[in-house]
């Protein structure tokens, strides 16, 4: 496999080890104070963005950021597992987007205000329609999955991983609504399945939760 172009020229994209070193009980010092709250790491970044070309904590900070982007990347390659992993959660996040878009379908989906609170709650409008969709057809999933076990199928684990809660062929935009039930409480909703999804997490007590040894 040629990755020679992922890491740039030779000689060039070298990380400054040294000024790490040189740098380190600066770094700890910063990060032990983020960890205990005495500053938040948004004014820490305020402060050392300024002037940041003279900053040597800075530059160590942005040579350490390098150093787990490279091991993140080299252990991406040569771990299939993990690159199986990331796909399927890249996967999930697109068709969470996808679903979003296809819910917020209003202007095309288009955000035209310029007012950064309505568009804030714009977004955020959005975000609560599209997850009370998605809990509504998660509740139906799991109501159907009940009325097959009633009748004696045997549900599979890795048959359910493969269904999603974005669902839209079931559910009408447009329409007539009515709103005279908007008060009625609902039952409360079981969220048991009797399914066993452990084999499917990996959940094994000298594993990491992806199978791994912890």
């Amino acid at each position: 496999m040629h990755i020679d172009a992922l890491f740039g020229e030779s000689g060039r994209n070298v990380i400054d080890f040294d000024l790490i070193e040189s740098q380190f009980r600066h770094l700890m010092r910063v990060a032990i104070s983020v960890r205990e709250g005495v500053i938040s790491s948004t004014l820490l970044l305020r402060r050392l963005r300024a002037g940041s070309r003279k900053n040597a904590t800075y530059t160590a900070f942005r040579e350490v950021g390098r150093v787990i982007r490279t091991v993140r990347l080299l252990r991406y390659l040569s771990d299939a597992p993990l690159r199986r992993r990331v796909t399927a959660a890249t996967n999930k996040v697109e068709a969470f987007n996808g679903f979003s878009q296809w819910i917020g379908f209003g202007n095309g989906g288009v955000i035209t205000d310029n007012d950064p609170v309505e568009q804030e709650k714009t977004a955020k409008f959005t975000a609560l329609l599209t997850n009370a969709v998605i809990f509504h057809n998660a509740l139906d999933i799991a109501e159907i999955v009940r009325q097959l076990q009633e009748e004696g199928w045997e549900i599979d684990p890795e048959d359910l991983a493969h269904i999603s809660p974005y669902l839209t062929e079931h559910t009408r935009r447009f329409g007539e609504y009515f709103t005279h039930e908007l008060g009625i409480q609902p039952e409360a909703y079981d969220p048991h399945l009797d399914v066993d999804f452990s084999p499917s997490r990996g959940d094994d007590p000298g594993t990491d939760g992806y199978g791994q040894a912890a």
